[in-house]
């Protein structure tokens, strides 16, 4: 049978010595099917033997791109996935792995299976954080799983208001707060206490960080509605990260408005995936004590 992927980037944190060997076992798998392309996240640690290209011309010359790491890998690869119909795998190194779900010892099965067209589809929505300074736009950023304010100052409380469709929420004093996707529901935004949203849901969920209002609790809301998040007016700095990444600093005449990303991103699975199986394993819901 022959396969619709004739090229497949590979996308690898390399900062652990333990991982090259595994690399190298990837890619050798990967060559046996298609043209291999390689981007390495860690570029002072370059991979033995491998060249590794800049990740904007990865996304540029493949037809499938897997991630080999963690959570954090395959959300790098996602969000410069974000405007093209590449296809993601995600191949789990890390710890929990919710998103990057194949488990490295099975891999070169599923590989298989995927080469021969066996896999599951999945859609999931991304969200874009615009931040202003005053009424100018001044940056835009593509987060999948969450964007945050969170306190400058660790031990200092910050004073936020959030509003929806240009309906103010709530005005609350916390650590910080998550504004999550169904994706991210099972990250930061869970150990917050914030509410599992299944991925096929076009909701985002609010979920300050340790506030200081013990009534207040996460909110769900429809994902088409645009929310704004701005500091109050005698706050303390903030800082807003997409992902946990690209860091801005906030003040008082900033404001950050969230939309759902228009285009959505592709992820492959094994045949037999199973959200809510993940769920249980992940979790250990299904533990027997």
């Amino acid at each position: 049978m022959h396969s619709k992927f004739n090229s497949i980037g590979l996308v690898v944190r390399s900062d652990m010595q333990s991982r090259q060997e595994k690399i190298q076992q990837v890619v050798s798998a990967l060559k046996r099917h298609a043209r291999v392309v390689v981007h390495c996240l860690d570029f002072d640690q370059p991979l033995v033997g491998i060249a590794s290209v800049p990740l904007n011309q990865l996304v540029e010359e493949v037809d499938l791109v897997i991630s080999l790491g963690g959570d954090g890998t395959l959300l790098t690869a996602a969000r410069a996935l974000a405007d093209v119909d590449t296809p993601l795998l995600g191949i789990n190194l890390g710890r929990l792995g919710f998103l990057a779900d194949v488990s490295f010892d099975d891999f070169e099965s599923y590989l298989d299976a995927v080469i021969e067209g066996r896999y599951s589809v999945e859609q999931r929505f991304l969200i874009e954080g615009h931040f202003y300074e005053g009424d100018n736009l001044v940056s835009t950023n593509i987060a999948m799983n969450d964007i945050i304010l969170h306190s400058y100052e660790s031990s200092s409380m910050i004073e936020y208001e959030i509003s929806s469709g240009g309906k103010l929420i709530h005005i609350q004093r916390s650590d910080g707060v998550i504004v999550t996707t169904p994706t991210g529901s099972t990250a930061y935004a869970l150990s917050g206490g914030g509410p599992i949203m299944h991925p096929s849901l076009n909701t985002l969920a609010i979920v300050p960080i340790c506030p200081h209002t013990l009534s207040n609790r996460p909110i769900v809301l429809p994902a088409d509605q645009p929310i704004e998040v701005r500091l109050g007016q005698d706050s303390l700095l903030a800082k807003v990260s997409y992902d946990g990444h690209s860091t801005t600093i906030v003040n008082k005449d900033n404001r950050v408005r969230i939309i759902r990303y228009p285009k959505p991103l592709t992820l492959l699975h094994p045949e037999d995936y199973d959200y809510f199986q993940v769920l249980r394993a992940k979790l250990y819901w299904s533990a027997n004590y």
